[in-house]
């Protein structure tokens, strides 16, 4: 099947090409937030394309948030989508077109904002990779422990800390206790963390007292951003006995601005990963949910910065290997009862694989900050320093045809 060219320059080829068309909220100079469509170099402006009469989707007619439309389900996602794509693409009329242009503002121009209110946060811990090297460094005998295996396991965050793109991240204080040290101590972290995650956003909810079942997750689910799921080490080994984090994880949840829809990533599932032991009942599914996305870690210091270093790279893991997907953790998530609703992010918990180059979070790499690795120019890293700016991209990509998420960053500051 030929693919549909799009006449709007730059976007052939791109990230954001006619096969992607990742939502987004952006305001253009000195203009209020309004929803928009990250095509080549370009956002359309979706408020300008309703009253143009192009789209009908009055939900996204100067929204500040995508919550509406989120609620609508997939026939009006989908809906959307082949009208986007109609429009954007060779068969348009020219009329069609001089109003579609005058719609264009370029990206570059644009101040992208939260893209989705949130009113619940779950983060979980899909990858056997990650759960299995955090395991041996504090539980040697037992990694997993006896659950990991038949249950998605997560923790309930804030939502209050969810921020965009670009927010700087001030350095978190709370209680952390040495090995030797006879009492803990407050001030601020020393191990502070990134953690490389996707989380995905829900579309219709369900009533209270109403699970999801797992065979229905696809018309719950909207599409999915990346996460850095920031983590404070030392605080959170301290205070996660006996009921999880708090402090160490409540302080920041950086997302990326541009939603990418699980219609765009169609072409890039693969099969799930075969867990051992099958799953329960509720947990069991032939259709596929596994995507294969690739993703990295990048890192820049200040003092790199200074000397022009490009930023280092530190991980490139791909989400396909997750033991857990987000079907499974949804249908468990609502199996008693509990409610989603349209905005609700789910965190997929740290990415990581089989090699060194793989693993997802600084925890990792530096076997619980005892082995440092250097950076261009000689510095050396075991956590992350004032000044340091952390990278996440992530990208699916097949022959011509390329899905991208676009960047996520955030600087560290005292």
């Amino acid at each position: 099947m030929s693919r549909v060219i799009s006449w709007i320059p730059t976007a052939a080829g791109s990230d954001f090409d006619l096969d992607n068309l990742p939502l987004g909220i952006f305001s253009p100079p000195a203009e209020a937030p309004r929803p928009g469509i990250a095509i080549g170099d370009y956002v359309a402006d979706l408020s300008s394309l309703f009253e143009a009469e192009l789209i009908d989707e009055a939900t996204l007619d100067g929204a500040r948030v995508l919550n509406g439309f989120l609620a609508r389900g997939r026939a009006h996602w989908s809906a959307l989508r082949t009208r986007l794509q109609y429009l954007f693409g060779e068969a348009s009329t020219l009329q069609e077109r001089v109003l579609v242009e005058s719609s264009l503002v370029p990206r570059a121009e644009a101040t992208m904002h939260l893209p989705f209110e949130v009113g619940d946060y779950v983060d979980f811990y899909s990858s056997i990779e990650h759960a299995s090297n955090v395991g041996r460094l504090f539980r040697p005998a037992n990694p997993l422990g006896d659950n990991y295996r038949y249950v998605p396991l997560g923790y309930h965050g804030r939502t209050s800390t969810i921020v965009l793109d670009g927010t700087l991240i001030s350095r978190p204080s709370g209680q952390r206790k040495a090995r030797d040290a006879a009492a803990p101590s407050f001030g601020p972290t020393a191990a502070l963390d990134f953690e490389l995650e996707l989380g995905f956003v829900a579309g219709p909810g369900n009533a209270h007292g109403a699970p999801i079942p797992i065979e229905a997750v696809r018309n719950h689910v909207y599409g999915c951003v990346i996460l850095n799921d920031w983590s404070a080490r030392d605080i959170q080994a301290w205070e996660s006995v006996p009921l999880g984090p708090l402090l160490g994880k409540s302080f920041a949840t950086s997302i990326s601005p541009w939603v990418v829809s699980l219609e765009a990533l169609e072409p890039f599932r693969v099969e799930n990963r075969i867990p051992d032991p099958p799953p329960l009942a509720h947990l069991q599914t032939d259709e596929r949910w596994a995507y294969d996305i690739d993703l990295e870690v990048l890192l820049e210091s200040q003092a790199m910065r200074a000397h022009r270093f490009p930023p280092m790279p530190l991980a490139r893991p791909n989400f396909r290997g997750m033991y857990w997907h987000v079907a499974q953790q949804l249908a468990h998530l609502t199996s008693n009862g509990s409610r989603v609703r349209p905005g609700d992010l789910f965190g997929s918990g740290t990415i990581s694989g089989s090699e060194p180059e793989m693993l997802g979070c600084l925890l990792e790499r530096t076997r619980g900050g005892t082995d440092a690795f250097e950076l261009p120019g000689g510095e050396r890293r075991t956590y992350l320093e004032n000044g340091d700016t952390v990278i996440m991209r992530a990208r699916a990509s097949a022959g011509e045809r390329r899905i991208g998420f676009g960047e996520l960053r955030g600087t560290i500051v005292g």
